[in-house]
């Protein structure tokens, strides 16, 4: 059986685009008797040489310009496109839900109490509308107005990468819109490197974060995240399922199958929070130096006797203000953090059990176990199965 010959138009240079990839190489190793063409490609790159010549039996592109979009609707085969945009709504697609990626924005900082909000993306980039769109209407829903960056003097190109980068000259413009916004302000940005360009905004300008301004991203590019100061809270987009989804559909288009009428939508993961939005937006000091001492040492093994000491507040008090803030007791609060320290080291590492329970703040595994199946409803190792398998 002769191998089927697919070229991968993705690029490679940012965590999205290397989650796609891996999604389809996962679906390669099992599924797929491929023939893959493939050279190192960056955001708003050219259409590669060889493809001018090239001869095959299916795309996965990531189509982000008109050029490339006419380049491959002239081969006229099987096509799977993997970026919004409204002039492949006739094409097989697959993409990130963007509903659920701004209504968990939204919620993350709803979380954090603030009550004023706002959304900067990439003025004149239109695919990228959705996005915010969303996290606008989450927040009318909850009853909260979203301020929106705009620049008069956009950019024109449709490429992401080059709106990035003039926007980086535009930070007067940023400047200027952050300084206008009601403080404390709960920020998403487009993306990360948005997020980071908001972030450098704020330094420059003397607004701290995350205490006036709490900034969370998109994508979870971990290097972009860390090199943030401070470290920078994103959503993390599960684009290794896009890419194995965009496998299984190209596979049948090969076969002969028709593309679905619907375009196929794949939620993201979770927050990753991180420094730029460890932030609660609370009337009293106390309260708030209470739920931040949580959030700090939860894994230390803490008890409710320690933020007595930190908050000089009854038990009865402190309880009662953490109840009415974030609904939840102290020792709710400390079991969280813990509980959420646990999943991330079951999903990000091949830690054994009795490595990860000192790690959470956990004395006995067995007492963490027991604690994570009642939470959660099924055990850390059924957890960490049903993690890696998506």
């Amino acid at each position: 059986m002769a191998k089927r010959r697919v070229a991968l138009l993705i690029e490679w240079s940012r965590a999205y685009g290397r989650g796609l990839l891996s999604g389809i190489a996962s679906y390669v190793r099992t599924h797929g008797n491929w023939k893959i063409f493939y050279a190192e490609r960056r955001l708003c790159d050219q259409t590669p040489s060889w493809f001018k010549s090239w001869q095959g039996d299916g795309i996965i592109a990531h189509i982000e310009n008109p050029t490339l979009l006419e380049q491959i609707q002239k081969r006229k085969i099987p096509t799977v496109n993997l970026y919004e945009c409204e002039d492949t709504s006739q094409m097989a697609n697959v993409y990130t839900s963007e509903a659920d990626v701004g209504r968990m924005a939204a919620e993350h900082l709803l979380e954090r109490r603030l009550e004023h909000f706002a959304y900067c993306g990439l003025p004149g980039l239109t695919p990228a509308a959705p996005r915010g769109k969303y996290f606008v209407e989450r927040l009318a829903l909850a009853g909260y107005e979203v301020h929106q960056y705009e620049n008069p003097h956009y950019s024109q190109t449709p490429y992401i990468s080059r709106v990035e980068e003039y926007e980086l000259l535009c930070e007067d413009a940023l400047t200027e819109w952050i300084d206008s916004l009601p403080k404390p302000v709960g920020i998403m940005a487009i993306n990360d490197v948005r997020a980071h360009q908001v972030l450098m905004s704020c330094s420059e300008n003397g607004n701290t974060v995350p205490n006036e301004v709490a900034v969370i991203g998109v994508d979870n590019d971990e290097l972009i995240c860390e090199l943030c100061q401070p470290s920078l809270s994103s959503i993390e987009l599960d684009s290794r399922q896009v890419g194995f989804e965009a496998a299984t559909l190209l596979d049948r288009m090969i076969d002969g199958q028709s593309p679905p009428e619907q375009t196929t939508r794949i939620g993201p993961k979770r927050v990753v929070p991180r420094q730029s939005t460890d932030v609660v937006a609370v009337a009293d000091a106390e309260t708030a130096a209470a739920i931040h001492f949580i959030r700090e040492h939860a894994c230390e093994g803490i008890s409710v006797n320690n933020l007595l000491e930190v908050t000089h507040l009854s038990r009865s008090t402190l309880q009662r203000r953490l109840l009415k803030t974030i609904g939840r007791s102290a020792k709710a609060e400390i079991t969280r953090v813990q509980l959420d320290r646990v999943q991330q080291l079951l999903t990000e590492t091949d830690y054994p059990l009795a490595q990860i329970a000192p790690i959470a703040g956990f004395e006995y595994v067995e007492g963490m176990c027991n604690l994570f199946k009642r939470t959660l409803g099924m055990t850390p190792g059924q957890y960490r199965k049903q993690a890696r398998s998506r």
